[in-house]
Parts: C-alpha cells; structure tokens; sequence
C-alpha cells in the first residue's frame, strides 16, 4: 500500500511542471509519437498478413491449385473466429457464482459475431490508418461539457473514431486522449487525461465528462485520485472496464496489464481510496458477455451507476446506442444544445 500511496498519492511531483496552459511540457509530444508507433506496429501487422494471405494465395493460383487459395483464406477466417470462441468459453466457464445474469447461448453468439466484425475494424483499420483522421474538438466559445475519450489497453485515439465524428457533428467540444508508456503503468496515465481536461475546463468553462473504454476506465479514477477528480468531473463514464481487475489478466505481463489482475496493488490502492459517495459520480456499463473483462460483475464499482449490457462483447460495447444516449445525458445537462437529439452511432462511410 506504500507504494500505491507514493504512486497515486505523490503524482501532482510528476505534473509540477504542467505550464500555464495544463500541458505537461513534452508530455504530449512524446504521447503522439508513441501512437504513432503503436499505429505503425499495428499497420505491419495487418499488411503483413495481408501480405502473407495474398502471397500464398498467388502461389495456389499460379501453381494450378486455385481452389487452396480458398483454403489460406479459410484458416485464416476460422482461426481467428475460433480464437474468439475461446475467449468466449473461458468467460462463460468463469462465470459461475456471479451476480451477473448469466448469457444465454443465443447472447453468446450473437456477442460473438459482434465481436469478429466490430474488432478487425478497430485494431485493423481505424487504429493502424485512421487514428488521426478527427482532430481535437475544441471550439470557442462552447458551453457544452466537453468531453474527454480515454481508450483502453494496446489501443489509440483511433478507437474513438465513430465517438469523435458525431460528437463533431453536434459541435461538442471533445480531446481524445493517447496514453503512454503504452506498456507501463495506469498511475502514469493521471496526468495526461489531467492536460486534456484542463483543455476542456479551458475552453468551455464547464467540468467534461470523461469516458472511459476497458482500462481507460481505471485510468480514469487513476485521474479522480490525483486530480480532485470527485470535484472536477460532471460525470465518469466507463464501458467494460476491469474496475474489481480481470480474469485474463492473470496471463499479462506488462505492468499495466498485470495491474488489472484482480488483486493487484492498484486495484486495491484504488478501492481504499474511494468511497460509495465518491463512485455516485460513475455510470459502468459491463455485461454478462464480455470476452475480456470477466467475471461480468468486475466491471462494477460499489455506489455507481451499473448499467447491464445484454448480449454485446468487449469492443463492441463502445458502439452501443445506450452508451452514447448516457453520453449525451449528461453532455446536454445544464445547457440547451442538440445533444439530447437521440441518435445511434451509425458506421462511417470512410471510418
């Protein structure tokens, strides 16, 4: 626990030189050059296999054998999906005693084919290609409650793509955070949601909402801990975040995955910090079908607003229209804007 106090108690050591302007100086650059790293690791995974796929597939045609072209494509389809199964049967093998309701099979499936259309988007397009297509919102003169995206593990802004084209739409002031060391700790994730906070505060005056995907979730309250987050949030949005830790994590081996173990040193640091009051603050959406974050209830936070998602998986939980709508609840509280217009997260025609 001294450790997690020094961490989490002693960050303002590490903001000290935060300038006038909220920015930690060189933070940010530093920030988006590591994803711009990830995006570059992410964009040779995906041709490479690409790559891999079409080579093997020219040589089946070329050599005569057109028809096990089909076959490199079928393995490669059916290994990933089969994958996915895994991850799918663990959970459900987990689950036992949960408060959760448990899915049913049709839930299951369903979840699971989510998952296998919603994941490739992410991971191998908007992440790698597309994570810088929506700058920063940040218009002046705006008296919305901005918002601040805070992505989850091994991912960039890029995954809030479908968030920041419609929030543009609206003119909701929104920053999309990227955070780095992307394989260190969530206690060093505080001060970067801190800056784009601060750039919130500055252009609209008001306190943002802060939303949070999977381990953005924790970075999230790493913020509320160091920053006076229980005064300065109007609302703390989190989507399949391990907020009890994760089961899988058990198999991580970087720091900030081994700190969603659910036992781990933040974990607990974090609970003996918070209160029923002070979660009072958070909407948690979780669900019974989530491939990464189980058991369901982990996902949970004692005194929040715990909001049950049926039938939808890890990734694809950032797409649900009831995500959105609690959103733009609490975006539109207090100001008259467009933003209670009820509207899904349609796809996007370039993504």
């Amino acid at each position: 626990m001294g450790v997690l106090d020094a961490r989490l108690g002693n960050v303002a050591k590490c903001c000290a030189d935060v300038a006038s302007n909220g920015r930690t100086v060189g933070s940010q650059d530093v920030a988006d050059s590591i994803a711009v790293m990830l995006a570059r690791l992410q964009q040779l995974i995906t041709l490479g296999l690409l790559a891999a796929a079409g080579g093997s597939a020219w040589c089946f045609v070329h050599d005569g054998r057109p028809e096990r072209a089909w076959w490199v494509a079928a393995v490669i389809v059916l290994g990933y999906a089969s994958f996915m199964a895994l991850e799918f049967l663990v959970m459900r093998l987990v689950h036992r005693d949960d408060p959760a309701p448990r899915a049913t099979l049709a839930q299951l499936v369903k979840a699971w084919w989510g998952e296998i259309v919603t994941a490739p988007r992410i991971f191998c397009w908007q992440q790698p290609f597309r994570s810088r297509r929506f700058a920063d919102h940040l218009p002046a003169g705006s008296r919305a409650h901005g918002v601040v995206l805070v992505h989850g593990f091994v991912c960039n802004r890029g995954f809030w793509n479908r968030w920041m084209q419609e929030l543009r739409r609206r003119n909701i002031p929104f920053v999309a955070v990227n955070l780095e060391p992307i394989l260190g700790s969530i206690a060093d994730y505080g001060s970067i949601i801190e800056h784009a906070v601060r750039q919130i505060e500055v252009t609209t005056g008001r306190a943002p909402v802060i939303v949070g995907h999977s381990m953005g979730g924790l970075a999230a309250r790493v913020w509320m801990a160091e920053h006076r987050g229980a005064v300065r949030a109007h609302r703390v949005i989190t989507i399949g975040s391990p907020h009890q830790g994760t089961w899988p994590a058990r198999f991580g081996w970087s720091t900030n995955a081994r700190e969603m173990r659910q036992t781990s040193v933040l974990q607990t640091g974090l609970q003996a910090q918070e209160s029923v009051q002070s979660n009072a603050r958070f909407t948690c959406f979780y669900g019974h079908c989530d491939n990464i974050v189980f058991p369901a209830s982990s996902g949970t936070l004692p005194g929040a607003d715990n909001r049950h998602l049926e039938g939808v998986a890890h990734v694809h939980m950032a797409d649900h229209p009831a995500v959105l709508a609690e959103a733009l609840h609490w975006i539109a509280a207090e100001h008259g804007s467009d933003a209670t217009e009820p509207m899904p997260l349609a796809p996007l025609s370039g993504k």
